[in-house]
């Protein structure tokens, strides 16, 4: 009897502390430096939370490592509810280019995808593939020639390339760079070939006609700019590869709190004040329950770790 009140007793105590759950600040991880999407997201989630639950909820930027800094932050922080994570695309596949002291299948509760963004195939207007299907023509009979531009190693646009090249068995020199802009800057000047990047950092720069967009990766055109012909449709089929965005929180936090943070997030991300402001950005607000996107994030992991492994990607 003793042990069945000490049992009970513990059980009521975890269900009351996760009942007066939020009784501080709350923490929102960004393993990105302040300005991308990731931090966008982070401060619409935490100022309309700050909100709803009545708790200030601080955004924290750990940039660095291609998301490892941050990402291993919130893995080894407390389950307690107060730190919430949040991810993007790399997190699928720093598990396989580092070492590292986490898994993150793991060791992260999930609370809801956000969203995706396609990504751009662009090329500077004088390089001579006008095309996808003359691109990889042109890169066929001249392997190694191309070269193509990357924001790093295991980012996003690095890993659509790879996908790219080994779907359409194409070979070309890879130039990894510190972040986005300077890519798009020696684009723009002729110094590199073609990239892939976010559809935000470039689109404004198709427009201008200071390069030429061949293909977006995602499976549908997309509805921010729809004169562009998905991958598929340009001569790639079954090439699918968009920048998701989604939310997490350290393995072991208590259920009651992810839901209670599930229904709070869908319904911000689901207001149509929201959806519009994403829309502008080139995202596309997606939600899900936990288990949907758990089930997401280990089919993404092992998705990009056999195009990894097959394109011999090491990290920077």
């Amino acid at each position: 009897m003793r042990a069945l009140f000490a049992a009970l007793m513990v059980c009521f105590s975890a269900h009351a502390n996760a009942q007066a759950w939020p009784s501080k600040p709350l923490r929102y991880i960004v393993p990105f430096p302040p300005g991308a999407f990731n931090d966008t997201l982070g401060r619409t989630i935490a100022s309309e939370l700050s909100k709803t639950l009545g708790q200030t909820m601080v955004v924290d930027n750990r940039p660095g490592g291609n998301s490892v800094i941050g990402t291993e932050a919130a893995a080894k922080s407390a389950p307690d509810g107060y730190t919430i994570f949040g991810a993007a695309l790399p997190f699928s596949a720093i598990q396989s280019l580092y070492k590292t002291s986490f898994d993150v299948t793991k060791d992260f509760a999930p609370i809801t995808l956000a969203g995706f963004s396609a990504n751009i195939l662009v090329a500077h207007p004088s390089f001579p593939a006008n095309s996808v299907q003359e691109l990889i023509d042109y890169a066929r009979r001249n392997p190694g020639k191309v070269n193509y531009g990357s924001s790093g190693n295991g980012t996003s646009v690095h890993l659509a390339m790879e996908l790219f090249k080994s779907m359409t068995k194409t070979y070309m020199l890879h130039i990894p760079y510190k972040g986005s802009a300077p890519v798009v800057t020696d684009l723009i000047a002729g110094q590199v070939d073609v990239m892939f990047d976010n559809m935000p950092n470039v689109i404004g720069q198709v427009r201008a006609g200071k390069m030429k967009a061949l293909a977006v990766t995602t499976a549908q055109r997309s509805p921010q700019a729809p004169e562009i012909p998905t991958m598929a449709e340009a001569g790639v089929p079954g090439y699918e590869q968009t920048a998701w965005f989604g939310v997490l929180a350290p393995a072991g936090t208590p259920r009651e709190i992810i839901l209670k943070l599930n229904g709070e997030i869908t319904k911000l991300l689901n207001s149509a004040e929201v959806k519009e402001r994403f829309a502008k950005q080139g995202v596309e607000v997606r939600t899900t329950t936990p288990e949907q996107f758990g089930e997401f994030v280990r089919s993404e992991v092992g998705r990009w770790a056999k195009v990894i492994k097959e394109a011999g990607i090491r990290a920077d």
